[in-house]
């Protein structure tokens, strides 16, 4: 489950959208059909409820994904369309316009399917349609998810049915309460994650094959590998392809430090003065272990810091309160363990400290994980600073990971203050 809690989490985190700098490319079937890219959503044929649904949102203009995907989403005829986008680009509140948009509020019977691979993606889509619906009163939506029972025979009369693949199979072939050839929108979001995980994909598949002629289908995937590709292509015809170009994590405005340390204490040390001598917007700590990450936290607390910490234990609604608050510099630590290196984006954290240097089971650096936790700082062109403490024996982890990515990280003395405090500038 780790994918979907990753983009779960990124979800409930990014209050606001990510303005990736990067273009998009469109892959079109028919290059003679024109297809236009918006500035604003008053251009677009949207229902003024649904303006100020999304002016409510805080969604002043489109975002990157939205000005190229609305135009298509919502043309008509109704075209296919496979989009490539990272979860905090405002493609859910894309695909959320083009359901809104083509549900007749008149008729009390389902009309568009949304398939996400878990539970809480369900109930987050959810969250975003009742939002940006909220004046649209006719149009009601339900849950085809694990502890919602239906009995045959019931009749739906909600416009718009989000699940999970299993539970929407039962209710359109078992319990028979959506009839699927009424269906006109079929929306695929984390294709990703469901074709990683068992079963998701032919059960997506098996409903998909049902629906009729004219049913228009968006498929949303944040990757999009050849599994992806090749189970995009197969679900559906005649799609115009659109990518958003991810971020490339770079190290190139991050400066790289590290401490030789002959003991945890002494890293501790290290960690004071650093916090002594620099002012820190916020600070990401990294630990290998929950111990330590435990053991730093208790540490920290004792000598008057607020601090946060972000373990694998927690439940996914408790890590996104700890991230949420951390985001809202209520504490102004953050300790995780490898576990939470990934794919947490938060703004302004000016300084990462690796407490120890990442490694596999070889003992050996784990480069994509150096990559990922000290990429979070120096976002968006910002500068950052990382610090790695370093045991005397693992010094050529140091050596490794600089030719690794051609990069310099250079030897502090951790009790030279100075030094540090050259830093700043």
């Amino acid at each position: 489950a780790d994918l979907a809690e990753t983009s779960l989490l990124n979800k409930l985190i990014r209050t606001s959208l990510v303005e990736s700098s990067h273009h998009v490319e469109i892959l079109q079937q028919d290059p003679s059909s024109p297809l236009f890219s918006v500035k604003t959503f008053e251009k677009l044929p949207l229902k003024k409820e649904l303006l100020q649904g999304i002016y409510n949102m805080g969604f002043n203009r489109p975002s990157k994904i939205q000005e190229t995907a609305l135009p298509i989403m919502l043309a008509y005829p109704p075209q296919n369309l496979i989009a490539q986008s990272q979860s905090g680009t405002g493609k859910t509140a894309a695909f959320v316009l083009a359901m809104l948009s083509r549900v007749n509020a008149a008729e009390k019977y389902p009309q568009c399917l949304c398939l996400a691979p878990t539970y809480e993606l369900a109930l987050q889509i959810g969250h975003v349609i009742e939002t940006i619906g909220q004046f649209c009163t006719d149009i009601k939506v339900t849950y085809a998810v694990r502890g919602n029972r239906v009995r045959q025979g019931t009749v739906l009369e909600e416009q718009i049915i989000i699940g999970t693949p299993g539970t929407m199979l039962d209710w359109c072939f078992k319990q028979r309460v959506i009839d699927v050839k009424k269906i006109s929108t079929f929306v695929l979001d984390e294709a990703d994650i469901m074709i990683d995980t068992q079963g998701l994909s032919c059960q997506s598949i098996r409903i998909q094959r049902a629906l009729p002629k004219g049913c228009q289908m968006l498929l949303f995937s944040a990757t999009f590998k050849d599994t992806v590709r090749a189970f995009a292509m197969q679900i559906i015809s005649n799609p115009i392809v659109i990518k958003l170009r991810e971020e490339e994590l770079t190290l190139s405005n991050i400066r790289q430090y590290f401490f030789v340390c002959r003991s945890r204490e002494e890293k501790y040390r290290a960690l004071c003065n650093i916090y002594g001598s620099i002012t820190i917007g916020q600070a990401m700590i990294f630990c290998q272990t929950r111990r330590s990450a435990d053991w730093l936290s208790v540490e920290m607390s004792q000598d008057g810091h607020q601090v946060a910490i972000l373990t694998a234990e927690l439940t996914v609604a408790q890590r996104a309160n700890v991230i949420q608050r951390f985001r809202d510099g209520k504490e102004k630590v953050l300790i995780a363990t490898n576990v939470c290196a990934r794919g947490i984006d938060v703004q302004q954290v000016t300084i990462v400290v690796n407490f120890s240097l990442p490694t596999d089971q070889k003992s050996e650096p784990d480069f994509e994980t150096y990559l990922h936790r000290i990429g979070r700082t120096g976002r968006f062109g910002k500068r950052g600073i990382a610090f790695s403490m370093v045991e005397s024996q693992n010094v050529g982890l140091v050596q490794m990971i600089e030719e690794h990515f051609q990069t310099k990280i250079k030897q502090l003395d951790p009790d030279d203050m100075d030094e540090l405090e050259k830093l700043e500038n």
